[in-house]
């Protein structure tokens, strides 16, 4: 499994997911979206909604009629009703999941230090590659 810590400073987190749903999405993949947040949820499917003209991305939430066949889904849990391979953990709490091939930390600045207590708590896992990206001049730059 490789875990992505990005730590977002420039840009809302809902433009971060919507660049990485359409990512993830270009690559055959499906993703969910993990935010205890329901506010950040709404607003993140807005964003993915009004991605653009010809590129919105389709998404829902779960627990709703026909959650597992979203391309995109969002919940307060990281339970993949659709089947996703890449989850996206918007609110910037690191959740331990099993299952997933790659999973994405978004946190901004003042959620540093429990970035890196998660970075650690990865230390020696077999089979777990970490990354870590930052946002320079409104590019993401890996960092480590």
């Amino acid at each position: 499994m490789k875990i992505d810590f990005w730590q977002v400073t420039d840009d809302p987190v809902e433009k971060v997911v919507t660049l990485i749903a359409r990512r993830a999405l270009g690559e055959g993949e499906r993703v969910l979206v993990v935010s205890d947040n329901l506010q950040q949820r709404e607003a993140i499917a807005r964003a993915l909604w009004q991605a653009g003209p010809e590129s919105f991305l389709a998404n829902g939430e779960a627990g709703t009629p026909g959650a597992e066949a979203q391309p995109i889904l969002l919940s307060a849990e990281p339970v993949a009703a659709n089947d996703a391979s890449h989850l996206i953990l918007a609110d910037g709490h690191f959740r331990d999941s099993e299952g997933f091939a790659r999973v994405f930390l978004l946190f901004p600045p003042d959620g540093a230090p429990a970035a890196r207590q998660a970075w650690r708590a990865l230390d020696g896992r077999e089979g777990v590659t970490r990354s870590y990206f930052a946002q320079e001049e409104g590019r993401w730059v890996k960092k480590g």
